[in-house]
């Protein structure tokens, strides 16, 4: 979506998603709170109505976009999941996979942030609550699995770990924001992984890291 004016005739579908990435990319740029019907119509090259008649609301809107950032990102990171073989390189294929979803879509985490912490319980944000807690049980069940094999702490706290990771990638994407582009994330996610997964990793015996001992 360029802000290039659309064809007149295409499908009502294909014109909600349309207008589901023009809000994304005026997200990107813009605080959420700020963007007006008025400013999705002018950044589409469309008129309200035409806008309207494909959602009957700003808040029908809203919850489209909140279901495409949900569907997407969780499809990104299940595909990146999907072959690894061990928990430990689930948990880093998700990690990236979540970081580049950021650094493709910047407008994504900003919509996501303020459903979630706006003071209405709108569709919007019942949606953002919903992806946010099966997100967590999928780390859980992940982390879980790290514990059951080995490769983690066995009095690893899953909750708390799949918190941390959320909370870590939240970390980046602020620092961010704050700093005004993408670069950062991207530049700062393989270290700041690397201490998480030690943070969480079992340390292996002694044995197995070749050391003799007296």
């Amino acid at each position: 979506m360029t802000g290039a004016r659309l064809p007149k005739k295409i499908p009502a579908e294909e014109r909600r998603n349309i207008t589901v990435e023009a809000v994304i990319e005026l997200a990107g740029s813009s605080n959420p709170d700020s963007i007006t019907t008025t400013a999705i119509a002018k950044h589409m090259k469309l008129t309200q109505g035409a806008i309207f008649r494909h959602f009957p609301n700003k808040d029908a809107i809203w919850k489209a976009v909140m279901n495409w950032v949900a569907s997407n990102l969780m499809a990104r990171i299940d595909r990146a999941a999907r072959d690894m073989t061990s928990p430990k390189e689930k948990i880093e294929a998700m990690f990236f996979a979540h970081i580049a979803f950021v650094a493709d879509h910047p407008g994504a985490p900003r919509m996501l942030f303020g459903e979630l912490q706006g003071a209405r319980q709108t569709p919007a944000k019942r949606l953002a609550q919903t992806m946010m807690k099966q997100y967590i049980e999928r780390l859980c069940d992940i982390i879980s699995s790290g514990k059951e094999c080995g490769e983690l702490h066995d009095d690893l706290d899953a909750a708390a770990a799949a918190t941390l990771f959320i909370g870590t990638i939240q970390g980046l994407v602020m620092q961010s924001l704050i700093a005004g582009g993408m670069e950062k994330m991207r530049a700062d996610a393989p270290r700041v992984f690397a201490i998480y997964l030690d943070g969480i990793s079992k340390a292996r015996d002694v044995e197995e890291q070749g050391v003799t001992l007296p």
